[in-house]
This record gives C-alpha cells, sequence and structure tokens, in this order.
C-alpha cells in the first residue's frame, strides 16, 4: 500500500478561542500561512504577543529526516510575516512547542517523547534563544503537555503510555504548587480514555466558571477534529469531564482532512489543518533515507 503522508498547515484566526470554540470555523476570515516547499510541513501553533507584534512558535517538520524543530515566526500587527527562524533544536524529535508566561519570564514545553522525558525551556533573549530550565518527572513520559494556572496551583494536562491508543487517547493530569514542581500525578490517571478525545490539541481557556480544553479527536484518523472538554470538576483528589461535539477543519481549503490544534493569543486562535498525501512519494522518501540519500523537494 503507498505510503500516507500527512501534510500540515497552520492559519490565523481573527477571532478569539471562545468564539472558535463555540461556533467553529465556518465562515471564519483566515490568514493561511504560505504551503512549505515538498514534503515539509509546519504545525502545532502556539504564540504570543509582544510590542504589537505576534511571534508564532510551531513545529517545522521534514519527512526527508523525520525530525522536528521548533521554527518562530513573526508578525506585524496586520499578520504580514516580518521574519522566520529556527530557535530551538535537539537530537531527538521536538513538536507542540507550548509558549506562555509566568513568574517574569517566558517559557516553552515542547513535545519531546523521544528524549524519554520533559524538558522546561526558558527564554534566554528576544524569544530566539532557549535554554533547559529544569525537567518534569511524571508517571508516563508525556505527550503534548499543556500548563496552565487554575484555582492557585499549576495543572498539567497531557498523554502518554506504552502504546499507540494511549499515547491518541488516554488523557493525563499532574498538579504543582510552583511551576518547577514538585508534580503529583493525579490519582485518577488516566483521567480520561478515548480517542475522541483523550490527547490534549491547544491551550486550556475559561467559559464562565468552567475551565475548558481542546482535545484531539483521533477516532477515525489522527488529528481528525478538535473537541472541547470541559471540567465540571477539577481537584488534586477528583476530575470530571464532559466532550463537546467535534469542530471540523474548514471545508474550502485542500487541507480540510484533519484539525488537531487550537490555541489562543489574545484576539487571534492559531490552528492547523492537514491534508494526506496519498501519491506514494512517501514510501520512495522513507526508501532514499535508509540507502542514504535524500530525495529532491
Amino acid at each position: 500500500m503507498p505510503r500516507r503522508c500527512d501534510i500540515w498547515r497552520v492559519g490565523i484566526v481573527r477571532a478569539p478561542i471562545a468564539d472558535v470554540a463555540a461556533t467553529g470555523l465556518v465562515a471564519r476570515a483566515i490568514s493561511w500561512l504560505p504551503e512549505q516547499p515538498g514534503f515539509r510541513f509546519l504545525a502545532d501553533p502556539f504564540g504570543l504577543w509582544r510590542d504589537g507584534r505576534l511571534h508564532l512558535f510551531a513545529e517545522a517538520y521534514d519527512y526527508r529526516t523525520r525530525h522536528g524543530v521548533i521554527d518562530r515566526l513573526t508578525f506585524d500587527a496586520d499578520l504580514a510575516l516580518i521574519d522566520r527562524a529556527t530557535v530551538l533544536r535537539e537530537p531527538w524529535h521536538l513538536s507542540y512547542p507550548y509558549v506562555f508566561e509566568a513568574d517574569g519570564e517566558t517559557w516553552m514545553l515542547p513535545e519531546a517523547h523521544r528524549s524519554g522525558m520533559l524538558t522546561l525551556y526558558r527564554d534566554a533573549g528576544s524569544l530566539d534563544r532557549w535554554e533547559p530550565a529544569g525537567r518534569i518527572a511524571l508517571d508516563v513520559v508525556p505527550i503534548d503537555a499543556t500548563p496552565f494556572r487554575h484555582e492557585g496551583r499549576w495543572w498539567l494536562f497531557y498523554s502518554g503510555g506504552p502504546d499507540r491508543t494511549a499515547r491518541m487517547g488516554a488523557l493525563h493530569a499532574a498538579w504543582a504548587e510552583r511551576l518547577d514542581g514538585p508534580w503529583h500525578p493525579h490519582p485518577q490517571n488516566p483521567i480520561r480514555r478515548d480517542m475522541k478525545g483523550g490527547r490534549p490539541g491547544g491551550t486550556p481557556f475559561p467559559d464562565g466558571d468552567t475551565l475548558c480544553l481542546p482535545v484531539q479527536d483521533c477516532h477515525d484518523t489522527y488529528g481528525g477534529a478538535v473537541r472541547i472538554l470541559r471540567f465540571t470538576r477539577l481537584s488534586p483528589d477528583a476530575v470530571e469531564t464532559q466532550l463537546g461535539p467535534p469542530i471540523l477543519p474548514p471545508l474550502d481549503t485542500a487541507y480540510r482532512e484533519g484539525f488537531h490544534t487550537l490555541s489562543a493569543c489574545g484576539s487571534v486562535t492559531l490552528i492547523d489543518a492537514k491534508r494526506i498525501d496519498r501519491s506514494g512519494r512517501g514510501w520512495l522518501i522513507d526508501l532514499g533515507r535508509a540507502l542514504g540519500f535524500r530525495a529532491p523537494s
């Protein structure tokens, strides 16, 4: 069977995350980033505003190397691209660059499952240099770790486990009094087992008094849609949740076969959507890598 390759594209929605979560992506104004050349893509967008500029961080992936790095893309107030640079590279694959501000610092907590650990990075200068600030030890090697403050504590949602089903559909939680820990895995872990909503997919946000977490629906395909998981109870002792309906990818683009990130960034929301390449060229790229040469773009 020809090798299928997911090709992702990042978009900037001109609406806050609560609005997108409530009414979806139909008829939304979306500024799509340019398509990447060849079998490369950008995915997992997170960002922050600083001095009137949007700094968007994303996984930059190349099927020729099977290795992801973190790129920063800077936009002006009109969302015109000003600059792009790779800001974090490790020997292992990186993705899901969750960036946030806390304690007077700017932090990044990228997914690095292949390293066997979760490393917290601190901004070491103008958002283009990041240094390891510590490691977070949990009950499993976490995937798509998503930190946030809630009722005076730090919380962390993540998926993980020994097999693909757990990595796609087993949601875990941990809490700490301080960002640098110690972190306490929740006694109910995994707090949810569900391929329709067990892997984080963006930034938590409040809906009134209820905490909401975007999660990936991987039931039919990896990153097929985003759903909103509402926490009707969240404490160190107990968790109760309700899963909302799927938010589907935009249908007016070739990238309509998946959608797996819904990320808050002030007045805009960052998303990604995918198309699936079924040409079989992905198999040729894998063969070329095994034989020691890179296929052309």
